[in-house]
């Protein structure tokens, strides 16, 4: 156990933090699958941006690296692309 004040602050401060990262991961993980899944162009074109954007927060705080951040924002792009071609 923290002997001293600041590392009893350091404990709850990365225990507030830890928490937070993971509801944020979770809830990106859940839109990409969202995205995934969806068949229709006009979706994507809403919804990309909002989670591009999120990607690229989670991987600026670290929360994700910046190349996992990379590939997820490809494929969804990818999939963007293929769904419009056929549109």
């Amino acid at each position: 156990m923290a002997n001293h004040k600041s590392a009893e602050k350091r404990i709850r401060s990365t225990e507030e933090k830890r928490i937070l990262n993971k509801y944020q991961a979770r809830t990106v993980r859940n839109a990409v699958k969202k995205i995934r899944g969806a068949e229709e162009a006009e979706t994507l074109t809403k919804e990309i941006p909002v989670v591009v954007s999120k990607i690229d927060k989670l991987a600026k705080k670290s929360v994700i690296h910046k190349n996992k951040a990379a590939n997820l924002k490809s494929k969804l792009m990818k999939k963007a692309n293929a769904l419009k071609v056929k549109a």
